[in-house]
């Protein structure tokens, strides 16, 4: 297992740099990173992520997916993969690790696949298959509107969702999340990115919205490389190095793809 601590406080990027003549370059052929948000989420959600990547060099967008189904989520990040020039680095965050396993699929613009505490599903199978094999407090807390869409209670988004981050940017999370259609949990994918494109996965330790567990089912079944932190569920907020220096891995490691 690696353990991404041991890389110090200098990006992968840095490191592989190290020692070349450090000309324009060298710097020009860094993939474009595209990170897809989760549910109760948005773009925004990546606010600590992007300056990092993009000081280190890398060509940064975040999908703003509508969260209205799995099929509308990935014909947005669809099209945002593929409006981008050269290679492609797809990063997914919980729900949305589902979205970038339909939306890489058979693109070879893609180099690696990037899951953060992330549903990694099987082609035919509900994102929510596992929910009873591995169970979580987050079910119960969840909140339908008329239309069918969930919130979470936000007396336990705190608790459930973001632990360790600050209690005034958790009541900021619970104010502005974003909605997400009830029926996407039993949506299933048609074709599978994981199957043929590297992939890197995150295990966040003190998650209490995918059970730990289930993620490192997730990432043992894909092939993943996998790394574990001590994290809630939101680690691109509460260790968004962490966060960063994995994706950098994913997209050094990748190049020759």
């Amino acid at each position: 297992m690696i353990t991404l601590h041991s890389l110090g406080r200098l990006s992968v990027a840095s490191l592989i740099l190290a020692g070349t003549s450090g000309e324009p370059s060298a710097q020009a052929a860094k993939p474009t990173i595209v990170l897809v948000h989760g549910a109760f989420a948005d773009g925004s959600s990546w606010q600590r992520v992007i300056p990092i990547l993009e000081r280190d060099g890398y060509p940064v967008i975040a999908v703003q997916n509508p969260l209205t189904s799995l099929t509308a989520d990935v014909e947005t990040t669809k099209r945002v993969i593929d409006a981008q020039a050269g290679p492609v680095i797809v990063v997914g965050h919980s729900y949305g690790g589902a979205v970038i396993t339909a939306a890489a699929a058979g693109n070879k613009q893609v180099k690696a696949l990037v899951y953060i505490a992330a549903f990694a599903p099987e082609a035919g199978e509900p994102i929510g298959a596992f929910g009873e094999t591995y169970p979580t407090q987050l079910g119960a807390a969840l909140r339908p509107d008329s239309a069918g869409f969930l919130y979470m209670d936000r007396a336990k988004f705190h608790e459930l969702f973001a632990a360790d981050v600050p209690e005034v940017d958790a009541r900021v999370f619970a104010a502005t999340q974003k909605p997400i259609i009830g029926s996407a949990f039993a949506a299933t994918v048609d074709q599978v990115a994981w199957k043929t494109i590297p992939s890197w996965y995150l295990v966040t330790q003190d998650d209490r919205a995918i059970h730990p567990d289930l993620e490192r089912f997730y990432a043992k079944r894909i092939g993943a490389k996998t790394t574990e932190i001590k994290s809630s569920h939101v680690p691109f907020f509460s260790h968004p190095d962490d966060v960063a220096r994995l994706i950098e891995q994913a997209a050094v490691e990748s190049k020759a793809r």
